[in-house]
């Protein structure tokens, strides 16, 4: 089984469109597969634009009544797919966006490495029609400055938020927490999130993809100087996540 896990917030007009895409990849993938959504207090019609598809795919939705962040999202997921699951050695989950940055074309390579003998699978972003200048020098520069935190050999964009993991490393990685999985958010999450799991993995390998952020059709909710503030203030909690001093 292979759980789509996908943190959603104000995400209307995209989300839907996410869940039939990743449908179509399955039809040709042939795998069992289940939707866990999280809605994360959305203000928009998120929840409407939802509700359809509970009656045609195999979708699961967790509301979230009040914004509790990006990072508690995935945490629910990740949880919610390990309580799922009865075969975590075998079966994994997916981790991407409701906002057509990340393709699920894609996801068929991911699953190749992980039935390969791959834990933990990173899809690493070369980053197309971002419309902020200072994000596009942050992606650029960021991982630069905490790939060491992270520390894990060939994994380049610590920032990804695109990524497969074997649910037994999951566990392994929850297990190996004290409080929550993650105590950073945004982009910060990202790189906790890889250096966590990274620490349960065996084997860790990298898949190339592009991030579309021309197809995303709102406006970038991030502030470049408060995530480079953000990122700069993690490193330490990040090189925590790695076991690393």
């Amino acid at each position: 089984m292979i759980y789509v896990c996908i943190p959603a917030r104000n995400e209307a007009e995209t989300v839907g469109l996410v869940l039939w895409k990743v449908r179509k990849v399955f039809e040709g993938l042939g795998r069992e597969y289940q939707l866990l959504v999280v809605d994360d207090g959305s203000t928009d019609r998120t929840a409407e634009a939802l509700a359809p598809y509970a009656n045609v795919l195999p979708l699961t939705v967790v509301r979230h009544e009040q914004q509790r962040g990006y990072a508690t999202s995935v945490e629910c997921l990740l949880r919610l797919a390990l309580e799922r699951t009865d075969r975590p050695r075998r079966d994994s989950a997916v981790l991407m966006h409701a906002d057509f940055t990340h393709g699920p074309e894609a996801i068929p390579e991911l699953m190749r490495r992980m039935e390969s003998g791959a834990d933990l699978v990173v899809a690493e972003g070369r980053v197309q029609g971002e419309s902020s200048r200072g994000l596009r020098l942050l992606r650029r520069l960021a991982p630069l400055l905490l790939r060491s935190s992270v520390g894990l050999p060939g994994v380049r964009d610590v920032l990804s938020g695109f990524l497969a993991v074997r649910l037994s490393c999951a566990r392994l990685a929850l297990k190996d927490t004290e409080g929550p999985l993650l105590t950073t958010d945004s982009w910060a999450a990202n790189a906790e999130l890889i250096a966590r799991l990274g620490r349960a993995a065996r084997r860790v390998e990298t898949v190339a993809v592009t991030e579309r952020h021309d197809l995303r059709p709102r406006a970038t909710r991030l502030d470049a100087l408060t995530v480079a503030r953000q990122l700069w203030s993690s490193r330490p909690r990040v090189r925590a996540a790695g076991g690393r001093a």
